[in-house]
């Protein structure tokens, strides 16, 4: 197989640099163009995140030497010279829909870590061991943007990917309402607790725009291909909080869910133990081998011990219990830059190979 070449815009952020981390010795895929902002352009990788590398691997040689593009400027060059890009710049909303849609149209699949585009109709949103059906809707939005290799698809908000899948193996249960808190750790925000001392010993009770993703992102990602687009689900309510708290790495969340069938508490775990993702990942360098870790212990998951499980792509889950107003109630984590940003974006990118997208 000859492995595609890959750019990355907003290479030198938070995001940018574990998409770095992650695909600088990946088995399928070459990175060739590193992007950024006018700020970064002109210099090499090494001169444009020196005293700002917040990974915990070295950047690899022939990395360092790379020189940054413009990824504003330099469209042309980026796409004439990568199969697609992975996309995590930091620009406002409607910057970035403009951005994605002119490499689209460039003919250059964009794999997006952003938001923007996550509610276009016909542009998927995919936790790949949870709806990798969604990824057909590409071809009504090739017919729409009138390409024939680029699009543009996206994965869901990094706490979204803590707790859908772990509710996605009782769907057939009759899930019907969801309340969800979420305690989010800084790099979230793309910080570190040198440059937000702040945080240290502290909560802060409000994630702008965080509510309302993790509310609405999972009706679309349980939803269906109706036609030309993806349509929300409509028999399911989600309400949510969203708390940043002092942690470097890790989103967990406490879940309650309300369920219409019968169950029992051994039945939920031997779902969890059992569920065995869509094939057609199976074989995916980025897979996790096993998706879903349940803990019995009462003290698990944590942060420190369990963000790491299978390469940082696993789902940890404890504390599952009845409960009084709702059905059943648990704990879940993941690692938000990893399963939950670029590793979900890397596997995705896989699964869009394999499939013949890419």
């Amino acid at each position: 197989m000859k492995k595609p070449k890959v750019g990355i815009l907003g290479a030198t952020g938070m995001v940018g640099q574990r998409f770095v981390s992650l695909i600088q010795n990946h088995p399928w895929f070459d990175i060739k163009i590193l992007a950024a902002s006018y700020r970064s352009a002109g210099k090499t990788f090494e001169e444009a995140v020196n005293g700002r590398w917040n990974q915990d691997i070295n950047i690899s040689e022939h990395i360092k030497s790379i020189v940054v593009l413009d990824v504003a400027k330099d469209i042309k060059k980026i796409t004439s010279n990568v199969d697609f890009v992975f996309c995590a710049v930091d620009m406002g909303k409607n910057d970035i829909k403009a951005l994605e849609e002119v490499y689209a149209k460039s003919e250059c699949p964009v794999i997006s870590n952003n938001s923007a585009h996550r509610f276009t109709s016909d542009i998927p949103m995919v936790i790949p061991e949870v709806n990798p059906e969604h990824i057909k809707i590409i071809d009504s939005q090739r017919k729409r943007l009138r390409i024939k290799k680029g699009f543009i698809a996206v994965k869901s908000n990094c706490s979204v990917q803590c707790f859908v899948p772990a509710i996605h193996p009782i769907i057939d249960l009759g899930v019907s309402k969801i309340l969800v808190c979420t305690y989010q750790a800084i790099s979230g925000a793309g910080k570190t607790f040198n440059t937000w001392p702040e945080m240290k010993d502290n909560i802060i009770p409000y994630i702008p725009g965080e509510e309302e993703k993790t509310e609405k992102e999972p009706l679309k990602i349980w939803g269906n291909i109706c036609r030309n687009e993806i349509v929300l689900n409509k028999d399911i309510d989600i309400t949510s909080q969203c708390l940043r708290v002092p942690v470097s790495d890790g989103h967990t969340a406490a879940v309650y869910v309300k369920l219409e069938k019968e169950f029992s508490i051994e039945n939920i775990i031997k779902k969890w133990d059992n569920f065995n993702s869509s094939s057609a990942i199976a074989d995916l360098p980025s897979a996790p081998k096993r998706f879903i870790h349940y803990f019995s212990e009462n003290d698990r998951p944590q942060i420190k011990s369990d963000r790491n499980l299978e390469n940082g792509m696993g789902i940890s889950v404890g504390r599952l219990r009845e409960d009084s107003q709702y059905s059943i109630k648990f704990v879940c984590m993941s690692h938000n830059t990893i399963r939950g940003a670029a590793g979900g974006a890397v596997l995705l990118a896989e699964l869009l190979c394999k499939e013949g997208y890419i």
